[in-house]
């Protein structure tokens, strides 16, 4: 089984490491929104002993529709997670979109992430996987939602070729299947476990519903926010080495993907059962 480390904060994700925790926000909205969230699940997380890393984004370029709210973009945003980091010394974790944004995504966050739906674009794999080795951080791959577990491996051979011994860990986040709903198959978590990579699970947008909003007619994403919960205690008891959750103060004035967002006032409740169900798990 496969473990992974960010050396320079102390932290490693994988077989026979504590459940790490990947948690923030959805998009960026402000610097206050930010650090308010960062700062409670970083209490919360240091006083159950579990490894965190704040995750936000400076832009979500796959929208329902071209209204919809992408965030304040990559200079800006970089340099609102770079104060994040700064100010409550945690590590970061983004995504991009563009080969292009690589090495400035890299050089602020330690967690470099490919979108599920981008994830076999060759050039945005090869660039994110050089600036993330270069940078020494990690590359957390979400599986498309139009891949089997198994296929993963081609993503893996095709990062580890342009960055030989990148760090990589694989994402579950559901599959597809064309009907405004996402389906997680458990077993999918051992099976990319297999292919040499620790695994976590995005039980936030595991239960998105694609163009199924009814707010704006699905103009925009809908989601069971009642079922985060169960995918993630699911997918932990199934033996994922890690979570990826969203939060907000207030999730219905979310600006963006609010109904697959948890309400900030759940994270410690739900963050201490993951710990006693990894713990039972691997114990």
């Amino acid at each position: 089984m496969a473990v992974v480390q960010l050396k320079r904060w102390n932290i490693a994700l994988g077989s026979g490491q504590p459940l790490a925790v990947i948690a923030g926000i959805n998009v960026l909205e402000n610097l206050d929104l930010a650090l308010t969230v960062g700062r409670q699940l970083q209490d919360i997380t240091r006083d159950l002993g579990l490894p965190f890393m704040f995750k936000a984004s400076f832009d979500k370029a796959n929208r329902s529709s071209i209204t919809s709210y992408r965030g304040p973009g990559l200079e800006d945003g970089l340099a609102m997670l770079a104060e994040v980091k700064r100010q409550l010394n945690v590590p970061i974790a983004t995504d991009i979109h563009e080969p292009y944004q690589a090495e400035a995504v890299a050089a602020v966050a330690d967690i470099v992430q490919i979108p599920a739906f981008l994830c076999r674009q060759t050039d945005l794999v090869v660039a994110a996987a050089r600036a993330t080795k270069a940078a020494g951080g990690w590359l957390h791959v979400k599986k498309a939602q139009f891949l089997a577990p198994w296929d993963c491996k081609n993503i893996i051979t095709k990062a580890r070729e342009a960055a030989p011994d990148l760090d990589i860990i694989l994402c579950e986040r559901g599959s597809s299947f064309g009907f405004n709903n996402l389906i997680v198959d458990m077993l999918g978590i051992g099976e990319m476990q297999r292919l040499g990579v620790p695994v976590t699970i995005d039980a936030t947008h595991a239960v998105q519903l694609p163009g199924a909003d009814p707010r704006t007619a699905g103009a925009s994403t809908g989601g069971r926010r009642e079922g985060v919960s169960i995918i993630a205690k699911a997918a932990v008891a199934s033996g994922a080495d890690g979570v990826f959750l969203e939060f907000h103060p207030d999730p219905d004035k979310a600006l963006c993907d609010g109904p697959s967002c948890l309400p900030l006032d759940s994270a410690a409740g739900l963050l201490k059962t993951l710990k006693t169900v990894h713990e039972a798990v691997r114990g």
